[in-house]
């Protein structure tokens, strides 16, 4: 990836669009789209919410089954205050070979817990476990009414043993942001709840608004 560009992917965004599948918006409009995957809390959540209110910004939170049972309270504030919660599978096991009945179960269990403590239908939305697939995936995820939504920038913030500092993420994410991007953090990350205020003002001072998925071309 060049500085300011969008990375180049394994897949073509046509490839892609076949089955309602993005990594980015293919724009150049300096326009981002803040998603997050949630697969457990460690107490950064909150602290991240308050940083996305601050700035009315609205983000995709993609959530494993066992979040949503272990956090009602943080689903419904994310709701309340204007968030998106996709599907991240029940389990975030490997989809790979993974066949119809197996994979509909992953993803059903999601919607049924989301309804039962919101009383509201999930967004489907839909982003593959480790960001793995196959088309046999993708087709299904379309099959299920399902948009994939994988990533054009992301940083390692997943270890919580060995969280960046924020000299490092700041290097990665303010150099790497371009026109169109579809950025994934991490819940878990520490680095990412401290440093969420200052890099949502950062992005701005450099042009960017924030998108939601819904309007992504």
């Amino acid at each position: 990836q060049e500085e300011g560009q969008p990375p180049v992917g394994n897949a073509t965004e046509e490839e892609l669009i076949a089955y309602d599948a993005y990594y980015r918006d293919n724009t150049d409009e300096k326009v981002l789209y803040l998603t997050f995957d949630a697969g457990y809390e460690n107490g950064n959540t909150e602290t991240i919410l308050d940083a996305l209110k601050k700035h009315h910004v609205s983000a995709t939170f993609f959530v494993v089954g066992t979040y949503i049972e272990s956090e009602p309270d943080l689903i419904r504030r994310m709701v309340e205050e204007g968030h998106t919660v996709g599907n991240h599978t029940y389990n975030h096991p490997n989809i790979v070979g993974m066949d119809k009945e197996k994979f509909a179960n992953e993803v059903g269990q999601v919607e049924e817990l989301y309804k039962s403590i919101t009383g509201k239908n999930m967004t489907k939305y839909y982003r593959p476990p480790q960001g793995k697939y196959n088309t046999d995936n993708l087709k299904m995820a379309q099959e299920m009414g399902y948009k994939t939504f994988f990533w054009s920038l992301a940083y390692v913030d997943w270890n919580r043993d060995f969280q960046p500092t924020k000299e490092e993420a700041f290097d990665k994410l303010l150099s790497r942001i371009h026109p169109g991007a579809i950025v994934l953090l991490h819940n878990t990350s520490k680095t990412n709840g401290e440093i969420l205020d200052e890099l949502l003002s950062k992005w701005e001072e450099m042009g960017y608004t924030f998108g939601v998925l819904k309007n992504l071309k």
